[in-house]
């Protein structure tokens, strides 16, 4: 069986085993079994060139892993709940909803999952939608929307592997995403979100949020600040400064600032749980990304985009959201996109830089699928049935696909200075 057929067959299979509720880890591994197997590759061929997708990886797994200590910083000192508090009380109930989406674009682009940045939020938005009479679909729709912003600009998991295989500076790739982030958030907060009802629910619950123990926002800013200035150095002054320094000196900087040296332990545990679950994803999508990377899926590609001298160009947000629509996960669908396409996209001339931008930012397409864990983390935050749920997809993927155009304008732009 052709290599390509075989590779899509593999996918498939994989994509119909997470839908069925099979651990997302193990359904890739299957998926990338049979469709080695079916290329006619033979055990041991298919296993090695698993395992070989699997080492490619490696380093940027190591990096995300030192990502958990600024992670789990913000969340377990309160550093994250008091950015978005601070935020929601500067720009009042005005300009709410770009309260909430400014909220989740800052957590998530300071380093915090955007799920967690969501369900960090949340409890605010309820408060203010029934406060405000708005509904928390719309709500949720802006802060998604403000997630997804600054998912193109954090130093998270589906940053740092598309900069690890491109090749890329990881703050020169976020430096990328910062223009397409700012007006794709105008965009989602002004244009996509009125798009919604924002009648209020009849069946609204919330809890009152107590902010008097958190800790100040310069405190809790000073982190994030500090990892993104050390990751700066590399671009500015050729001072390389790699994540698995910065990140972890960014945590141990918030640590002190917010006065919370006793619940280092707790901090580190949490960025630990919370990473070694995207690590051991990783695994999974390293062995499938490794089967479609030697197949002929490429070739197909290129030719089809043959005719079309922006091919090579669109092959980067392409592949980053057909493989986030494949896994319904940002970083799983970063990781297979820049792990099979990056030669290909550096070999049209693209720069490294916005080959991993403009992948990145596709994987932002189609993350939000319901066989994915996104989905359901972020409606159980506002307390949604999956019906309910399932009417904000439509925008979601407007909301990516504004970023993976903005990303890909951006990328014309640059290359006529």
């Amino acid at each position: 069986m052709n290599s390509a057929v075989a590779a899509l067959i593999g996918l498939v299979l994989a994509i119909v085993l997470i839908i069925k509720k099979l651990q997302p880890v193990y359904s890739l591994m299957i998926g990338a079994l049979a469709g080695g197997l079916l290329a006619g590759w033979g055990l041991d061929t298919t296993v090695n060139t698993m395992i070989g997708g699997v080492n490619e990886i490696t380093p940027a797994i190591l990096r995300i892993l030192a990502a958990g200590v600024l992670s789990g910083v913000l969340i377990k000192t309160g550093a994250a709940a008091s950015i978005s508090h601070s935020i929601v009380k500067t720009l009042g109930r005005r300009h709410v909803y770009l309260a909430v989406a400014l909220s989740t674009m800052l957590l998530t682009g300071v380093g915090v999952f955007i799920d967690v940045a969501v369900i960090t939020v949340a409890p605010i938005a309820l408060l203010l939608a029934s406060r405000l009479s708005l509904s928390r679909a719309s709500l949720l729709l802006a802060m998604i929307g403000g997630g997804k912003c600054g998912n193109i600009m954090s130093p998270n998991p589906n940053t740092i592997i598309a900069a690890e295989n491109y090749d890329a500076p990881l703050s020169s790739v976020m430096g990328a995403g910062v223009v397409p982030a700012l007006i794709g958030l105008v965009v989602t907060v002004y244009l996509i979100v009125p798009m919604m009802s924002r009648k209020k629910d009849e069946s609204l619950y919330f809890e009152e949020i107590k902010d008097e123990s958190l800790p100040s926002f310069f405190a809790s800013i000073s982190g994030p600040l500090v990892a993104v200035i050390l990751l700066s150095l590399r671009p500015i002054c050729d001072i390389k400064i790699d994540p698995v320094v910065a990140l972890p000196a960014g945590g141990i900087v918030g640590l002190l600032m917010t006065r919370s040296w006793r619940k280092s332990s707790e901090c580190l545990s949490y960025g630990l749980e919370k990473m070694s679950t995207v690590a051991i994803l990783l695994v999974g999508t390293g062995t499938i990304a490794g089967i479609i990377k030697a197949s002929e899926i490429k070739d197909v590609l290129i030719a089809m985009l043959s005719g079309w001298d922006a091919g090579g160009v669109v092959m980067a947000p392409l592949s980053g959201s057909l493989m986030s629509a494949a896994t319904a996960s940002t970083t799983a669908g970063a990781t297979i996109a820049s792990a099979s396409f990056a030669q290909t996209v550096l070999a049209a001339g693209v720069a490294s830089v916005w080959g991993a931008s403009m992948t990145n930012a596709g994987a932002t397409m189609l993350d939000h699928l319901p066989h994915g864990s996104f989905f359901h983390a972020t409606g159980g935050s506002v307390g949604m049935q999956i019906k309910e749920r399932m009417r904000l997809i439509p925008y979601e993927t407007l909301i990516g696909l504004v970023l993976t155009l903005l990303s890909l304008g951006m990328y014309y732009v640059t290359t006529l200075f």
